[in-house]
């Protein structure tokens, strides 16, 4: 099991990169919204997993190594803190709030969908 959440971690954490990349090639913002995407995304699969779990439909396993392995290593609060200070340092206030709190609420909310959507599915 440890060696399962080692590789879907990194390969979460891979994937991480390559979707920040992407939206950082597109968009030249100060917001940093490859970060929100990736964390508002992973809210999302992880509460459709958790509500799956929760409902018998899925095994605790799984959710193990897709919820705290890939998508552990999907995510990332640390970078989206850090970010928050960088714009509060470059005297961007304001994106600092909005990316920060807009970020954190938006999370929540996809999870809270997430976990909601799993309840559209048949089964127990």
């Amino acid at each position: 099991m440890v060696l399962l959440l080692g590789l879907a971690g990194g390969t979460g954490a891979a994937a991480r990169f390559m979707v920040d990349g992407l939206i950082r090639a597109r968009l030249k913002t100060a917001l940093p919204w490859g970060t929100i995407l990736i964390n508002v995304s992973g809210s999302l699969l992880l509460g459709f997993l958790a509500g799956l779990m929760m409902r018998g439909q899925a095994p605790e396993s799984l959710y193990l190594v897709l919820g705290t392995g890939f998508l552990g290593g999907y995510t990332t609060f640390s970078t989206a803190s850090l970010e928050t200070i960088r714009l509060i340092q470059s005297g961007r206030t304001g994106l600092a709030l909005v990316n920060g709190v807009g970020s954190m609420a938006a999370s929540v909310l996809a999870a809270a969908a997430g976990v909601g959507a799993s309840y559209l599915l048949p089964g127990q």
